[in-house]
């Protein structure tokens, strides 16, 4: 296990609209702690280091991070599997951006030129770039103010598995209210807030999940729970006019049977496929069968922008939807962290602390 190091904050921030491309000015201090990677692999390859903070742009933020979240994306850029990854530009034979970490939560602490909405000392969440440190960059684009009721590991633990449940189903699934929605992975980072914003929307809602978690999935609102190891939800009878599959290991064949006529099936997950495509194969299916069937079947990457973190934080600052987190874990701990939430254990997210 990685030992905690001690470190020395430093307070002095950039006025805005002073920034320049470089991120600091040589009197201030110019490095951090952060979670490093040389190379791919297991979380045996990160590596607790002091190295230079990062540089910011005339668009960009740079954040002190108080709290990021760990998802399985994380994971993913970690091992860099599957390999389709690589492929998609971030990094053949190892990783472009040797600091992991995507979801953000903290305080603003200067802004490039062309920043307006924010200012240093600001409240902020969102998506950026090596959040596992003490500061990162982030775009204006992908950030947002941090709802007013939410701590900064509750902030950090929305902006991801948030967005992507809500893109899901609200813009995919196109839930309305009344209708019948089944939840597959409900009581994951994605699926705890999917039950929420389903139930938001009106939606007569069924989380699947282990046994052990299916209280914490009704207490989130959901109308019916089904326990995957001791019920099959394809064989039930009961009929839904959209699925959303967080999982990712049934069949296409298996989750159609459980549609209405014209229903909607959404896939976000999959870990399935082996190491080139994962479970991306799946989804490709999907999409090619669409058109020949009177199901709508579809998927997708969701849309990394302010305008999602908005309606999120309108639906949390409501009291219409709660981060649920499971563990938290200081930032020397994150091979730790991930290693729990590969284990398939999490109730919710876990989250990293700085």
């Amino acid at each position: 296990r990685l030992q905690r190091m001690n470190t020395t904050r430093v307070s002095s921030r950039l006025p805005a609209g002073k920034a320049e491309s470089v991120a600091l000015a040589p009197t201030e201090k110019n490095s951090m702690k952060a979670i490093v990677q040389d190379r791919y692999g297991a979380a045996d390859v990160l590596e607790l280091r002091d190295i230079d903070r990062p540089r910011y742009g005339d668009d960009d933020v740079l954040v002190r991070v108080h709290a990021a979240g760990v998802d399985r994306g994380v994971w993913h850029l970690m091992t860099g599997l599957p390999y389709l990854i690589r492929i998609a530009g971030f990094g053949l034979r190892a990783p472009k951006n040797p600091v992991l970490g995507m979801d953000v939560a903290g305080r603003v602490e200067a802004v490039g030129k062309n920043v307006t909405q924010f200012g240093p000392g600001d409240e902020v969440f969102g998506i950026g770039n090596g959040t596992f440190a003490e500061f990162a960059r982030v775009s204006q684009k992908k950030l947002a103010l941090k709802p007013t009721n939410l701590t900064f590991e509750q902030a950090a633990a929305v902006p991801i598995s948030g967005g992507t449940a809500l893109q899901g189903i609200r813009d995919h699934a196109e839930v309305a209210p009344g209708q019948r929605l089944l939840v597959i992975g409900a009581s994951g980072g994605v699926g705890t807030f999917a039950v929420q914003i389903a139930k938001a929307l009106g939606a007569e809602v069924t989380g699947v999940g282990s046994e052990s978690k299916l209280d914490m999935v009704r207490s989130l609102g959901a109308d019916h729970v089904i326990d995957y190891k001791r019920e099959d939800f394809s064989k039930m009878g009961q009929r839904y006019d959209a699925i959303f599959d967080i999982a990712g290991n049934r069949s296409l064949r298996d989750l159609r049977r459980a549609l209405t006529p014209k229903g909607t099936l959404v896939i976000v997950g999959g870990e399935e496929g082996g190491r080139w495509i994962g479970g991306v194969d799946r989804q490709l299916r999907a999409l090619a069968l669409s058109p020949f069937t009177g199901h709508k079947l579809r998927s997708f990457i969701a849309n990394e922008s302010s305008a999602a973190l908005h309606d999120l934080a309108e639906l949390i600052e409501a009291g219409k939807v709660t981060p649920v987190i499971d563990r938290t874990y200081p930032l020397c701990e994150v091979p730790d962290a991930i290693r729990y939430l590969t284990e398939g254990r999490a109730r919710g997210k876990v989250v990293i602390t700085i």
